[in-house]
């Protein structure tokens, strides 16, 4: 997981899967992650081919969320596994080091069993509620960033964090300063008058607000 943007995946009343693949793209994200929760495998599979294609013409990663299976046939760049989904060590038996493998995590505690667990990047949040996520952990906030990151470094955890959850365009700079690696966007994006406009936007402006090097 590169820093930057990670754009998230929806389907809206205005723009399909593939559709918000394309803006994201035409946008300059080169990080994407195809999220289909509803979905059955056979559908994600169909669609992450399509979405494949597409990124392969930008040299853009494409993960996916949950589906360890459709990772390896399609070979995406990687998935991204939630609490509930197929633990880190199962997944990594089936893809090999050749993929790239997220976690999500709420806390500090979780952090560090994904650690133990070897995965490659922490999706970290929520950062204020989202209509696209059920089940909410707590909200974290930039004092919630501030302390978890600061918590990875004196315990010697250096692993990519990605920011995600109900985060704003207005949020960006005061949430690089934390410390996170990437910023994951969805609504911000899909829900803009032009998205393809507001990602090239909010590309630039993570490149411009971040600590780490690109």
């Amino acid at each position: 997981m590169k820093n930057g943007l990670l754009f998230i995946t929806q389907q809206t009343e205005r723009y399909s899967h593939l559709r918000s693949v394309e803006i994201a793209l035409a946008g300059g994200c080169r990080q994407i992650q195809l999220r289909m929760k509803e979905a059955p495998a056979g559908e994600v599979e169909e669609v992450a081919f399509r979405a494949k294609a597409l990124c392969d013409k930008f040299n853009a990663a494409l993960y996916v969320d949950d589906h360890v299976e459709v990772c390896r046939r399609v070979n995406l760049r990687g998935v991204h596994l939630g609490k509930s989904d197929m633990p880190p060590p199962e997944a990594r038996n089936i893809l090999g080091n050749q993929y790239i493998i997220g976690g999500t995590a709420n806390t500090f505690e979780d952090i560090e069993v994904l650690y133990r667990r070897q995965v490659d990047y922490i999706g970290l949040g929520p950062f204020r509620f989202t209509t696209t996520k059920k089940n909410l952990s707590p909200l974290l906030g930039l004092e919630g960033y501030r302390r978890i990151i600061g918590q990875c470094r004196d315990h010697g955890i250096n692993l990519p964090i990605v920011a995600i959850g109900g985060i704003t365009a207005e949020d960006i700079p005061d949430l690089m300063q934390t410390g996170v690696s990437a910023i994951a966007l969805s609504g911000a994006i899909l829900n803009a008058e032009d998205p393809v406009a507001e990602t090239r936007k909010i590309v630039k402006q993570i490149k411009r607000h971040s600590i780490w090097k690109t």
